[in-house]
């Protein structure tokens, strides 16, 4: 049985977010803490949103640099997040994944068709180290009604997870659950669920410096972005009695370690990821400028790829969503990508006329176009103000804001606030993210799994649209 007492130590990580960045001196930290346990087993972990496909790396990769990294550093097992499970689709996962050279493991994700987990998913492992049994399962953020978009069941994770617990607890010395479902879930679920010793979060990027107790098991979160590394530390006096932690904590990663295997290797796949984005997809005659304070071509073409692609009467996009113009000359996917990285998709609600005004008054108030804007996949900094097709917007720029300073037209006709319009936009407002007032739409209709730079590449290839890009929607009256 080795010598006693037993210690174990589970290493864990979370939302990295392909901050390729740090992936090195991680994995520098993780070698120092694997030589400090000597013969003592290390277990290593990790809680999903490995990948973002902001990263030239991930996208020019399709995921496969997450893929190397996690072999390389030596991962026992890991979790899914939104942002692997969402922004792929079911093809690209199983071709991703399948080079993983450990298991997968989330419990409340399974295929619409079958009912069961993907061939490289698992509902749990047991892992062994040097005689100790540990048993391993995980759930990821069940936004159901976007994974049924793409062929998955997302199912209810405590349900899901006090299964699995009851099925693992007897077999196991220790019990982890993997929970990518944010931290007020977390406590819940560790109130709830009988025999974990270890409750493992990420999603909501709470860095836990030391773990949160509750009904004996250990709570924990280690931030995001690579900038942590979680510790626990688990001992048993013989083999008859039971494991407890003896401590817990994170590790800041100092950004300066460095490592010879993964650096390296992380460095070839953004040369093969900027090589794979050289496609050339649109030649311009011009250069389109943005501005997020109020109209500009750049911001009038997104809005009209949007409002194309939704076959609406009008659309509503944030200029936030773009990071910089357009060049003139060859457009490559790169460029796309590097100007509209974020994972978003587009959306169709029926959406009454006042929340329409309400939201276009918003936008020229610098309240709103220059709100700081975290999460719903913006990758971006700032909100940006609203672009539109299909309206024709006038107002007063010397006019207090909301004291009815807009006119707005649809199709030649006074905006109605009554009235229901269908219109096209993006599933972040959905969440009550920025403009608000556009979440109050009904009967959403999620258009997965194109991304905005994937209109914008529609749009670019479409005649004339750089000529319409140039019309003006807003405009300032004139006494």
């Amino acid at each position: 049985m080795g010598h006693l007492p037993q210690r174990l130590t589970i290493l864990h990580t979370n939302d990295i977010h392909s901050h390729f960045e740090m992936v090195s001196p991680v994995a520098a930290e993780i070698a120092a803490q694997r030589a400090a346990a000597g013969d003592e087993p290390v277990l290593l972990l990790d809680i999903g949103d490995h990948m973002d496909r902001a990263a030239v790396e991930t996208e020019g990769t399709m995921g496969k640099a997450n893929i190397d990294v996690l072999n390389l550093t030596g991962y026992d097992a890991v979790t899914i997040g939104n942002n692997e499970g969402l922004t792929f689709s079911q093809e690209m996962l199983s071709s991703i994944f399948s080079g993983l050279q450990c298991p997968v493991v989330c419990c409340n994700f399974v295929e619409s068709s079958t009912g069961e987990p993907p061939s490289w998913m698992k509902r749990h492992t047991i892992l062994e180290k040097d005689g100790i049994r540990i048993g391993v399962t995980g759930a990821t953020a069940a936004f159901t009604s976007f994974y049924s978009l793409l062929g998955w069941d997302a199912l209810d994770p405590e349900t899901a997870l006090r299964e699995q617990c009851l099925l693992l607890a007897p077999q196991v010395d220790i019990l982890i659950v993997l929970s990518h479902l944010g931290l007020p879930t977390d406590k819940i679920l560790a109130e709830r669920l009988e025999g974990v010793h270890a409750i493992l979060g990420g999603h909501t990027h709470h860095l836990l410096e030391e773990p949160i107790m509750i009904n004996g098991t250990a709570v924990c979160g280690a931030g995001k972005f690579g900038r942590y590394l979680g510790r626990l530390q688990f001992e048993r006096l013989d083999p008859q009695s039971d494991f407890s932690l003896v401590t817990g904590d994170c590790i800041p990663i100092d950004p300066l370690l460095k490592e010879d295997v993964i650096g390296p290797a992380v460095a070839i796949h953004l040369k093969h990821g900027r090589e794979s984005l050289q496609t050339i997809v649109a030649k311009t005659d011009r250069e389109l400028p943005l501005s997020m304070r109020g109209e500009s071509p750049f911001g009038n073409l997104l809005a009209q790829a949007v409002r194309r692609f939704t076959g609406t009467s009008l659309s509503l996009v944030n200029t936030g969503q773009l990071l910089g113009p357009l060049p003139e000359g060859e457009v490559t996917t790169g460029m796309l990508h590097a100007l509209c990285p974020s994972p978003i998709n587009t959306c169709i609600i029926k959406l009454k006329g006042i929340d329409i005004r309400t939201a276009l008054e918003q936008s020229l108030t610098e309240e709103f176009y220059n709100k700081v804007i975290y999460g719903y996949g913006f990758r971006g900094n700032h909100l940006g103000s609203l672009a539109v097709d299909g309206l024709k917007i006038l107002y007063d720029p010397l006019m207090i804001p909301y004291d009815k300073s807009v006119a707005v037209f649809v199709e030649g006709n006074p905006l109605e606030d009554e009235r229901e319009y269908n219109v096209g936009t993006l599933d972040m407002f959905t969440f009550r993210a920025g403009y608000e007032t556009i979440a109050n739409g009904k009967d959403a209709l999620f258009l997965l799994p194109h991304f905005l730079r994937d209109l914008l590449r529609m749009e670019l290839q479409r005649p004339n649209s750089l000529d319409e890009c140039k019309l003006t929607r807003w405009e300032a009256k004139s006494e």
